[in-house]
């Protein structure tokens, strides 16, 4: 399995992405799919 770490303390924009993907929310982990379906947390809400 591929995965891409995005350290969104340190780079602003994957913290607009993240919130974005996320609807506002902080929670992670933030997973997106290869079909674009998004995961939040470690239940998979």
């Amino acid at each position: 399995m591929e995965f891409t770490y995005h350290d969104v303390k340190a780079d602003p924009a994957a913290m607009k992405r993240f919130l974005a993907l996320s609807g506002g929310e902080r929670r992670v982990p933030l997973v997106v799919d290869d079909q674009g379906r998004v995961s939040i947390g470690f239940g998979g809400s």
